[in-house]
């Protein structure tokens, strides 16, 4: 194994990313893998760009935008230490939803898709392990849209439940 591969292998190992994964199929990832320095203010992908590779982020801040003719682009969220960007790399000829790029100097690992696909069809344990972190991922995600979607549309009125029946009016 290279120094860049160790050097690979031991930034995947300290995230929770491949946590699951034994030390060899540590290895496997690791040995498709690159790591990428990118300074701030890079664009990584822009929207409908078709998604070559799954970037997990080892250091630094990525941004995720929307952006719309004539509104500009909103900031979803801040990608962090040991999230995922790029997760549609996993489904064959997918496009970028968003905007990614790096709010200031970051490292990124880059897995590209075909190889990681290949590897997730031919190893399923690496396969399992990798759809659980996107999961989360997406799962995070989901929870930010709706928190954000709660913000956009300002005070509500909380809605509660109605009073369940009482087990002596059910007959």
């Amino acid at each position: 194994m290279s120094n860049a591969d160790r050097n690979i292998l031991k930034l995947l190992s300290a995230t929770p990313f491949l946590r699951e994964l034994c030390p060899g199929d540590q290895e496997k990832v690791a040995a498709i893998a690159a790591s990428r320095q990118v300074p701030a203010s890079t664009v990584l992908y822009q929207e409908g760009d078709v998604c070559e590779r799954l970037y997990l982020v080892s250091s630094g801040l990525v941004a995720l935008d929307m952006c719309m003719p004539r509104q500009g682009c909103t900031r979803i969220l801040t990608i962090g230490p040991g999230e995922i960007i790029g997760w549609s790399a996993l489904f064959a000829d997918a496009t970028m939803a968003v905007r990614a790029s790096a709010l200031q100097d970051s490292t990124l690992i880059a897995l590209p898709a075909a190889e990681l696909r290949q590897l997730c069809d031919d190893d399923h344990d690496i396969g399992y392990a990798i759809m659980q972190q996107v999961s989360v991922a997406l799962s995070r995600r989901l929870l930010a849209t709706r928190l954000q979607m709660l913000d956009m549309f300002g005070e509500t009125q909380p809605v509660t439940a109605p009073a369940s029946p009482s087990a002596a009016t059910i007959s």
